[in-house]
């Protein structure tokens, strides 16, 4: 069994969550010892189509012609295109006529999520929608006390000194306005806010945000490595005010650093994410504010030790041994019918 794992466009997506979903795939199908392919030339048993462009289509109607098994998954929803970019009314004509050409023409939908799915579904496609986590890395994750000196380097954080910080593409859909209001309200504390967009793209209204940030936040925009992972472990607490998600990759990052986590109250997160538990949510800017000086007061260790949890049951190789099922199902369903 050969996939193809297509991702249209990879330059422009490399800084999303969808570009970390390419990674992660690529990585779960090697722990399940899946041959992959990237290249839509090469032979095939199952083409796995993650983007939405014309090419992306192109694909996905060569694949039914030739009786491929198609899998669309299902990284965006309608919900989730709002807010984001510049001019997006206009934009969300071409996006949501192209999502319903891939749902529509696939054999199968994986999503990330039960409320992900629960949205897809809503759309009326009359198409199979399974939920399966996008996963995290754990080891990439585990304790690295050489990141967290290169990321306290970087920035000239301290010994002892507070962070909080966020990370995520900066749309208004993400929060990114409620993190520099709340950072306002704390003067006391450093807020790092990871996350690259080209200008164009993003909306007048963040814009502004942005230029009026409180100065008391540092965005240095997109940074891998060492950095980025040593700001997770090392940041007291990571807060995410997205109102509007699929899943959140991020989020398992920082389940998987032990870092502490704070979230909005969104759907998104039922089932799997409990208050108190295993990460703290709020509903607006007051109760983010009040949660953040809660929080840095106070001992943490069994929330982070649940929120660990959550992330290990989402591990790539976890997920990778679910997603080699669910491809050597619709194999053997697609022989069937044949």
């Amino acid at each position: 069994m050969k996939v193809l794992l297509y991702f249209g466009s990879e330059k422009s997506i490399r800084y999303s969550g969808i570009g970390r979903a390419l990674r992660h795939q690529m990585k779960a199908c090697s722990e399940n010892g899946i041959e992959y392919t990237l290249n839509p030339k090469d032979d095939f048993d199952i083409a796995h189509i993650n983007t939405y462009y014309l090419s992306s289509f192109s694909i996905a109607k060569k694949c039914k012609r030739k009786g491929i098994p198609l899998i669309v998954h299902g990284h965006s929803t309608r919900e989730d295109f709002r807010n984001s970019f510049r001019l997006w009314k206009v934009m969300a004509i071409y996006v949501y006529r192209q999502l319903k050409k891939m749902y529509s023409i696939a054999d199968l939908i994986v999503t990330p999520t039960p409320y992900s799915k629960k949205l897809i579904l809503s759309y009326g496609y009359n198409k199979n929608v399974v939920d399966l986590s996008n996963g995290i890395d754990i080891e990439e994750y585990k304790e690295n006390p050489e990141a967290v000196n290169e990321f306290k380097k970087y920035f000239n954080i301290k010994d002892g000194e507070k962070v909080v910080i966020g990370v995520g593409l900066p749309f208004r859909r993400k929060g990114i306005q409620d993190f520099f209001e709340v950072a306002r309200k704390h003067p006391e504390l450093k807020f790092i806010r990871f996350g690259h967009l080209n200008r164009i793209l993003v909306q007048p209204y963040i814009l502004k945000c942005i230029r009026k940030r409180p100065s008391n936040v540092i965005m240095p925009g997109y940074i891998s490595g060492n950095i980025i992972k040593g700001a997770y472990q090392y940041a007291s607490l990571f807060f995410f005010p997205s109102y509007e998600e699929t899943e959140g990759i991020v989020v398992l990052e920082a389940l998987a650093s032990k870092t502490p986590l704070l979230v909005r109250n969104i759907g998104v997160y039922d089932g799997w994410l409990v208050n108190n538990k295993n990460c703290y949510m709020g509903k607006n800017n007051e109760e983010f504010s009040s949660l953040i000086t809660k929080i840095l007061e106070t001992d943490n260790s069994s929330i982070v030790s649940e929120g660990f949890e959550v992330a290990k049951e989402r591990d790539l190789k976890n997920i990778g041994s679910k997603i080699k099922v669910i491809y050597e199902d619709l194999l053997k369903s697609k022989k069937e019918n044949k």
